[in-house]
C-alpha cells in the first residue's frame, strides 16, 4: 500500500498528469497516455521506458474498475 502523503504528489513523468493507483494489481495508471507504471517492493517505477502499454481492452478494465470501486486519481 503506497503512503497517502506520496499519492497526493505522484504525477506521470510524461504529460505530469494525475494516475490512479490500482492497489490490488500494484499499479499507477494513466488512462490519458494508457500507460501502467508498475510498483516493485511499495516503490512506484515512474520511468517512461519501463512503463507498459494498455490496449483498449485493458483500458476498458482498469477504467470500469476505477469506476466501480470509486479509485480517486492522484492530486
Amino acid at each position: 500500500m503506497l503512503d497517502e502523503k506520496l499519492l497526493e504528489i505522484l504525477a506521470c513523468p510524461d504529460d505530469k498528469g494525475p494516475l490512479y493507483y490500482i492497489s490490488d494489481e500494484d499499479i499507477l495508471y494513466n488512462p490519458r497516455l494508457r500507460r501502467k507504471y508498475q510498483i516493485v517492493d511499495g516503490i512506484p517505477v515512474l520511468l517512461i521506458k519501463e512503463a507498459v502499454s494498455a490496449d483498449e481492452s485493458e483500458n476498458s478494465r482498469i477504467m470500469a474498475k476505477v469506476d466501480s470501486v470509486g479509485i480517486k486519481p492522484t492530486f
